[in-house]
């Protein structure tokens, strides 16, 4: 088993409240699980208005097909989502063996 774990830093310019922040967020992980039946979540800099961290983890059975998934979600949000701006990444794959039969 493999773990696909990637953090994406955005910067949200106009965005003007934490109200409108968690807004387009929830809008965003809302679409990014459709797209990509992946996890995402909000995880550092949840008090700062135009700025987000959020962690993006996907399971898989090849590690490169995990780690082609993020990036994948990567150049989506890029490409669909203009009004947001990928300011860095970084991609971790994790390998897990299984002990249990």
């Amino acid at each position: 088993m493999v773990i696909g774990a990637c953090t994406i830093e955005l910067e949200l310019p106009g965005v003007a409240s934490l109200k409108e922040k968690r807004s387009t967020l929830k809008t965003l992980i809302a679409r990014l699980h459709r797209e990509f039946n992946i996890s995402a979540a909000e995880v550092d800099l949840q008090d700062e208005w135009d700025v987000t961290i959020l962690g993006i983890s996907t399971v898989s059975n090849d590690a490169a097909h995990a780690q082609k998934w993020l990036q994948n979600v990567i150049e989506w949000i890029e490409k669909y989502r203009p009004d947001l701006e990928v300011v860095d990444h970084y991609i971790e794959v994790i390998h897990f063996s299984s002990s249990a039969r």
